[in-house]
C-alpha cells in the first residue's frame, strides 16, 4: 500500500530509509523510546533476500528486546552448528539458548507488525529524494526530519549522499539459495565446506530446509551442489519448492558509518562474510545502540558502539574466510578440530560472545597451532 500523507508537507523526529529487517528494527527501537519515525520502502511487504534463514540465539534475544517473539510456530528450531568436510565432522550446541530457522518472509512480516503496533509510520511502495540535510521528497511530498538513517542495503544511496562512502575493507562472495521439501535430519545447521566454498543447511520447517550454497565463483550456482556429494545424497529426489535466489556476500568496512545527523545501520554500515551467520543479529543490536544514541542526542556514541558490535564477528570471520581461502589449511583445521572433541564447542562459545576471543587465543590457540602443524589431513 503507497503511503498517503494528509497534507502537503509533513515531518518526522526520524526518517529511516530502507524497510529490511535493519530498518525495522531502529524504528521499533525508537519508538520503544517514544520516539516519532518513519520508514520509506520502495517494495511491499513481506520482503525476501536470498539469505539463510537462520536466527542465533542473541538474534532471538534481540528480536525479544524489540517486542517480537519468535517460536516454533514461526519456523524450526535448531540447537548448535555442524561443520562438515569430506573427511570430518565437528559439532558444537549453543550455550546460550536456541537458535530458530525462520523464512526471510515471515520475519519480516513479523517485524512489520510489530512496527506498526508500536505506531511506527510505514511508508511501502515509496520513493525518497533527497533535498538537503534537513528536508527529502516521499512520494513527491516534502517531509522534514531531525535524524536520517540509511538502512537502505549494501549498495545505499544514503551512504554515498552522506559522503560515508570510505572504506578500509572491502571483499566479496555471491550466495544462491533454494528451499527442499524435505524434512530437517540434523538438530544443528550445517556446513559444508568444499572447493567451491560452503553449503549451509538451516531447517526451517518440518517438512523443508534452505539450502544457500557461498562461494567465490560468482556462475557457481549453475550446478548448485557440485562438489558437495553428502548433500546432494541427501537431497536426492526432493522436490525444489523455490527457484534460486542470489544475493551477493560483502565484507566492507566503513571508516565512518555517521556524521552528525546522518547513521547508517545493517549492511549499509559495512557488513561481515555471511559465513559468520550473524548479518541480522548484528543489525538488531545495531539498532538498538542507534536508538540510545538518539535519545541522547549524539550519534558519536552509535559510531563507538557499532565498532564494538562489529569486532568479534569480524574477527571470526577472518578466521574461517582463511580456511576458504586456503583448501589445505581448511583440511588441517577440520582434523585439528575433530581430534579435540571439546574444541569446537569452546570456539562457538566465542562465536555467541560467550568468552573474549583474545583470552581463547591465549588459553587455546597454542594448542591448535600444534595440532596445525602436525596434522597432515
Amino acid at each position: 500500500m503507497v503511503w498517503v500523507p494528509s497534507q502537503k508537507q509533513v515531518s518526522a523526529e526520524v526518517v529511516i530509509i530502507g524497510g529490511g529487517p535493519a530498518g525495522l528494527a531502529a524504528a521499533i527501537a525508537l519508538r520503544e523510546k517514544g520516539i516519532e519515525c518513519m520508514v520509506v520502502e520502495a517494495l511491499e511487504p513481506p520482503i525476501d533476500k536470498g539469505c539463510g534463514e537462520g536466527l542465533m540465539p542473541d538474534a532471538i534475544q534481540s528480536l525479544k528486546t524489540l517486542g517480537v517473539e519468535i517460536s516454533e510456530e514461526d519456523g524450526y528450531p535448531f540447537r548448535g552448528i555442524r561443520f562438515a568436510n569430506s573427511a570430518h565432522r565437528v559439532h558444537g550446541y549453543f550455550p546460550n539458548g536456541i537458535g530458530m530457522g525462520v523464512r526471510r518472509t515471515r520475519l519480516h512480516q513479523r517485524m512489520s507488525d510489530r512496527a506498526r503496533e508500536v505506531g511506527v509510520i510505514l511508508a511501502w511502495s515509496s520513493r525518497a529524494t533527497m533535498q538537503n540535510s534537513r528536508e527529502l521528497l516521499i512520494n513527491g511530498v516534502q517531509t522534514n526530519f531531525r535524524w536520517l538513517i540509511g538502512a537502505d542495503g549494501a549498495t545505499s544511496r544514503i551512504r554515498r549522499w552522506a559522503g560515508l562512502s570510505e572504506e578500509k575493507t572491502f571483499s566479496q562472495r555471491f550466495g544462491f539459495r533454494r528451499h527442499y521439501q524435505v524434512g530437517p535430519w540434523s538438530e544443528c545447521v550445517e556446513v559444508h565446506w568444499g572447493l567451491m566454498g560452503q553449503v549451509y543447511i538451516t531447517p526451517i520447517a518440518h517438512d523443508c530446509v534452505c539450502v544457500v550454497l557461498i562461494t567465490r565463483n560468482g556462475k557457481g550456482g549453475n550446478d548448485f551442489l557440485s562438489g558437495f556429494p553428502e548433500v546432494a545424497l541427501r537431497l536426492k529426489g526432493a522436490q525444489i519448492v523455490t527457484p534460486k535466489r542470489g544475493a551477493v556476500s560483502v565484507t566492507r568496512k566503513l571508516k565512518r558509518v555517521a556524521n552528525e545527523s546522518v547513521a547508517l545501520i545493517g549492511d549499509a554500515s559495512g557488513s561481515a562474510d555471511s559465513i559468520t551467520g550473524e548479518g541480522l543479529a548484528l543489525s538488531f543490536r545495531q539498532a538498538i545502540a542507534l536508538a540510545a544514541s538518539i535519545e541522547r542526542g549524539d550519534l558519536s556514541d552509535y559510531r563507538k558502539a557499532h565498532h564494538l558490535i562489529g569486532k568479534r564477528p569480524d574477527s571470526m570471520a577472518k578466521l574461517m574466510l582463511a580456511m576458504d581461502r586456503w583448501p589445505a589449511l581448511e583440511r588441517r583445521g577440520m582434523r585439528a578440530l575433530a581430534s579435540d572433541t571439546p574444541f569446537f564447542p569452546e570456539l562457538l562459545s566465542v562465536h555467541m560472545g560467550l568468552e573474549n576471543l583474545p583470552s581463547f587465543a591465549l588459553r587455546r590457540g597454542p594448542q591448535l597451532g600444534w595440532r596445525l602443524l602436525t596434522n597432515h589431513g
